[in-house]
């Protein structure tokens, strides 16, 4: 007889920081719905539901909330790519990757160039395996 093998569990919650950027994402909460903390050094704002979009990708999944909105001169986006990851039990475990500042520009009058311009953070922290 083998001993017993923890099932592999997909992470449901995801704590990374870094260069003043702090981000909580889980994927649920108690009331079933995802949740996003967005923390810089101006700002803390929290989402939840369809506020967060989440898309999956060959290179992992990319997670975005609009995070400043304007009417009249575009808007800025925070995203996070999450790489694929698997936990051995109820275990959490470390994951680097990168967050994405979106600035997207925009005029009522139409404009030629380049309208999307990002800056990229290098974020660390942990992956882990949340009961609700």
């Amino acid at each position: 007889m083998q001993p017993d093998q923890p099932a592999i569990q997909i992470p449901n919650q995801y704590q990374l920081s870094g260069k003043h950027l702090h981000v909580t994402y889980s994927t649920t909460s108690f009331d079933g719905k995802p949740r996003f903390t967005y923390q810089d050094r101006q700002q803390t704002l929290s989402f939840s539901g369809d506020e967060i979009r989440s898309v999956e990708t060959e290179v992992g999944i990319l997670v975005s909330v609009t995070i400043r909105m304007t009417v009249d001169t575009g808007g800025t986006t925070f995203s996070i790519l999450l790489p694929h990851v698997q936990i051995p039990g109820e275990q959490t475990i470390p994951v680097k990757t990168f967050g994405i500042t979106t600035i997207h520009k925009f005029s009522i009058i139409p404009i030629s160039g380049q309208r999307d311009f990002y800056t990229v953070t290098r974020l660390s922290g942990s992956a882990s395996l949340v009961f609700f």
